[in-house]
């Protein structure tokens, strides 16, 4: 598998406009328009009222870049667009590649036909959503609770709900690539799909069953290995028997570390890795890797002499969660650093908190943010982030 990352530096105008601005990917129209000096910080004082410009309008970017040879002999070649906000039309070297309407989603486009070796260009027009809400709403309106400002009808796009307003935050509704974009080559077969189950049932030990898919271009065999390891040391290992595209494979810890929430025991993790390659050469094709803390959580109700009990129970443990209601830290999310998400769960773990509701009305959070929150990280000289 060949992959060539298109972050970084981009251009970006307003659709049915010439001129442009310096951009960055990942990004967003706003934190642009801020870096080019066009926008003023939308937090001081009534600057936000004067930029609903920005949301109501289209705007496009767009970047060049050359492809290798290595990368074109592939047999599959796709754009892989982890985020786009939200109604976006992508084109490459005039073609329209296809068209997204998610911004939590993940978009792949076949681009094998339109590539080429230099000076491929790579358009992508994001539409404001506020005229097609503006529409829906009209005809069928969703009851809202916002206030004056906020725009209401914004079920009616998957979008960032908060960006349109709340009661806490501002009205900005911004649009871009806001999370990475690559191309992907591959040929023969790849790992579409791995998911991990752990069974605690018997005593002494945890049974994983790795469940794996694969894509693949022909109609050769594959082959996957499992393994598992603690702090560097092999702990389990297994091959992936496969029945079409689809496989698994099951895996005994003997002698397990349990992971624990704040304040009732350590956090450790294992890591497992699959490896995916062809049968008769043993050539690899694809890789994962994962870290898992190895732990049951239930929600315990059963009559008692109130009524009915109501408690989470971690490794068999019931225990008082004590936490609080995660709202996007920034209504710019790419602001965010993995040190400011270690921050703010260190600070949440020096209150003794030991469990984060994530609120519905912002997004699928980054992947700092639950890796940082399944670790034993100290943040400064006190905090620990233990989730």
């Amino acid at each position: 598998m060949r992959l060539l990352e298109l972050g970084g530096a981009w251009q970006l105008g307003q659709a049915g406009k010439e001129e442009a601005i310096k951009a960055h990917v990942p990004g967003s129209v706003h934190l642009d328009l801020m870096a080019a000096g066009r926008l003023p910080d939308p937090f001081w004082r009534d600057n936000e009222d004067f930029q609903r410009w920005v949301g109501e309008a289209s705007w496009e970017y767009r970047r060049t870049f050359n492809v290798s040879e290595e990368l074109l002999a592939e047999e599959k070649v796709f754009l892989a667009c982890e985020g786009l906000d939200t109604l976006a039309t992508l084109f490459l070297n005039g073609q329209e590649l296809g068209q997204a309407d998610n911004m939590f989603r993940t978009w792949q486009f076949d681009v094998k036909a339109a590539l080429k070796a230099w000076d491929n260009e790579l358009v992508i027009r994001f539409d404001s959503p506020v005229p097609l809400i503006k529409q829906k709403q009209a005809e069928h309106p969703i009851p809202s609770w916002g206030g004056p400002k906020e725009i209401n009808g914004r079920a009616w796009v998957r979008k960032e709900p908060c960006s349109f307003g709340w009661d806490w935050g501002p009205v900005l509704p911004s649009a871009g690539i806001w999370r990475p974009i690559r191309l992907v080559g591959w040929s023969s077969a790849r790992l579409a799909e791995v998911n991990i189950q752990q069974d605690h049932s018997k005593a002494g030990q945890v049974q994983l069953t790795v469940a794996l898919g694969i894509e693949k271009v022909n109609s050769g065999t594959y082959q996957a290995e499992v393994s598992v390891t603690f702090e560097g040391q092999a702990v389990a290992s297994g091959s992936v028997s496969f029945r079409g595209n689809q496989g698994k494979a099951k895996l005994v810890i003997e002698a397990p570390r349990l992971w624990w929430p704040n304040n009732l025991g350590d956090q450790p993790l294992y890591q497992v890795k699959v490896s995916l390659s062809e049968k008769d050469t043993g050539q690899e094709l694809d890789s994962i890797t994962k870290r898992i803390g190895l732990r049951t959580l239930k929600l315990d109700r059963h009559p008692d002499e109130w009524g009915e009990s109501f408690q989470f129970v971690v490794n068999g443990v019931p225990f008082f969660a004590k936490g609080a209601n995660w709202i996007p830290a920034d209504s710019f999310i790419n602001r965010m650093s993995r040190q400011r998400y270690a921050d703010l769960l260190g600070s949440a773990a020096a209150a003794n908190m030991n469990m984060l509701r994530l609120w519905g009305g912002g997004i699928y959070e980054q992947d700092d943010f639950y890796e940082l929150r399944s670790e034993e990280r100290r943040v400064g000289k006190e905090c620990r982030s233990r989730w």
